[in-house]
């Protein structure tokens, strides 16, 4: 039965939500602290599958008990030290368009959305680095850096849904040139960063040094559990001179594997390989308007025309050495023109239909396995409810590439309960198949709260030295509790 509280603890928390929002106030400006049920709803909701599950069913989020939206770092710096001296938990927000639940707030808090943090500091054209605050959005970065003749190179398939640079480093992102460019963690050089209880520390200036273990790379990828990334250098590049496109048929997604493990091996730097399974291509033919060949390989090479010349020759010769017949640059210019059509609007899967995105990443050795093993585990397994499988490999590196595939179930049990039960059990087969045949947890997409509970598996006993590490830089817990495996916080009374 629930009870009523006592009406001095209700007046009580009352002051001090009052208090906490006053304080807040003073640092950020009262106009941007916000106590609104929409606004903490929309704080925290994100892409991820239960997040959009719980808006189609009516239910809500978990979400935080203040938004706070910082403009500088000694903003950032003033929050978090209020977190500390009561105990409240901070959960970052960039754009939201994360897909691993890591803007729930399971144990309250505030809401830290940093989307007003929008500067760009310095286009260092000597040195090809630009300098800018964590908040700013892809795309407006991105613009700005063309004019001038540059890119950053990292167009994530969020690229339009607001992911912005910070939350770029903060879980690892990648984005479709990754292949050449590399992915966030590659092209970050330096950043500014706040930790608890409300100090701003910077990392090195240049990420390659032998000063000692590396503060920079502890960021990336640690999701806001560490600290509040405020700034970060990047990496840019001339925009390119020519860019070519190669398109090619293969008789099954093995053969596919292995052309793209030759030309990795070979050490060539194609932008782009996208190499798509027969269930994949299919839904590609019907979004984008490629042709449908059963599997597909679309590649895209950039940079100086004799450079150009060179890739797309030679690896024509290594696609068609692993039996894949060429379809020659259309196809892969199409494409290319409709890379974002899979994230428009009413082409992204969508409750109640229930789906969750693997992207599992791993050496060239272990990857068909990886693959055999988890489309027969997810499609037998769950067959009673029709469960399907699709994939692609999309990011490649020299020593293997990523899986980028998908469970769908067209009607998932109509009772919530039920429906996440099954949402969760998917996920707990798909993750112990690819760990069991040597897969990595995650290429690009973070952890989140979804994924926690495979940290110590995928570490085994090296995630206590992860949790000692956690625990001495937040030693209250509060930076984002629950993402990464990492628990509750310690004291919060929230």
């Amino acid at each position: 039965m629930t009870q009523t509280p006592p009406a001095n603890a209700v007046s009580g928390d009352l002051f001090l939500r009052g208090q906490i929002v006053r304080e807040l106030g003073a640092v950020v400006g009262p106009d941007n602290v916000s106590i609104d049920d929409a606004d903490l709803q929309s704080e925290a909701s994100d892409w991820s599958w239960m997040s959009k599950y719980l808006t189609h069913k009516g239910l809500r989020q978990p979400a935080a008990d203040f938004v706070v939206r910082p403009r500088t770092t000694r903003d950032v710096e003033g929050v978090v030290r209020i977190a500390s001296d009561y105990q409240i938990p901070v959960v970052p927000r960039g754009g939201g368009s994360g897909t691993q639940s890591g803007t729930f707030a399971p144990y309250g808090g505030i809401a830290l959305d940093m989307t007003r943090m929008t500067d760009i500091i310095e286009i260092d054209d000597e040195s090809l680095v630009v300098t800018a605050q964590a908040g700013i959005d892809g795309p407006v970065l991105e613009k700005s850096l063309n004019e001038k003749g540059f890119t950053l190179a990292h167009y994530p398939g969020s690229y339009h849904l607001g992911a912005t640079i910070g939350g770029f480093i903060a879980a690892r992102g990648s984005g479709v040139v990754s292949t050449k460019y590399g992915k966030a963690e590659d092209q970050v050089l330096q950043l500014e960063a706040v930790v608890a209880p409300g100090t701003t520390i910077s990392t090195l200036p240049v990420p390659s040094h032998a000063a000692g273990s590396d503060l920079l790379q502890t960021f990336v990828g640690s999701e806001g559990t560490l600290g509040v990334i405020t700034q970060v250098s990047l990496r840019i590049d001339p925009l390119p001179q020519a860019r070519a496109f190669l398109s090619f048929s293969f008789p099954d997604i093995f053969a596919g594997i292995e052309a793209g493990r030759l030309i990795m091996t070979s050490r060539l730097r194609p932008a782009v390989i996208r190499l798509y399974d027969e269930a994949d291509s299919k839904k590609l033919k019907d979004w984008v308007g490629t042709p449908f060949t059963g599997t597909l390989m679309v590649v895209m090479c950039d940079g100086a025309e004799e450079l150009v010349d060179y890739e797309t020759r030679a690896i024509t010769t290594l696609a068609e050495r692993a039996s894949g017949v060429s379809l020659g640059p259309d196809v892969g210019q199409t494409w290319w023109d409709g890379k974002y059509e899979p994230y428009a609007k009413g082409k992204l899967p969508q409750p109640p239909l229930l789906y969750g995105t693997f992207d599992t990443v791993a050496r060239f050795s272990d990857i068909p396995a990886i693959y055999r093993a988890r489309k027969s585990a997810i499609e037998e397994q769950f067959s009673e409810y029709g469960a399907r499988y699709t994939a692609h490999l999309s990011h490649w590196y020299p020593w293997g590439a990523m899986i980028y595939d998908r469970f769908y179930v067209d009607e998932p049990p109509a009772d919530p309960t039920e429906a996440m039960a099954l949402h969760d059990r998917l996920w707990d087969v798909g993750v112990t198949q690819a760990l069991a045949h040597g897969g990595v947890l995650n290429d690009h997409h973070g952890v989140g709260l979804k994924l926690g509970r495979f940290m110590r598996p995928q570490y085994g006993a090296g995630f206590e030295l992860m949790r000692a590490l956690k625990n001495a830089w937040d030693p209250d817990g509060i930076m984002n509790p629950g993402k990464l495996g990492f628990g509750p916080p310690r004291n919060s009374r929230w």
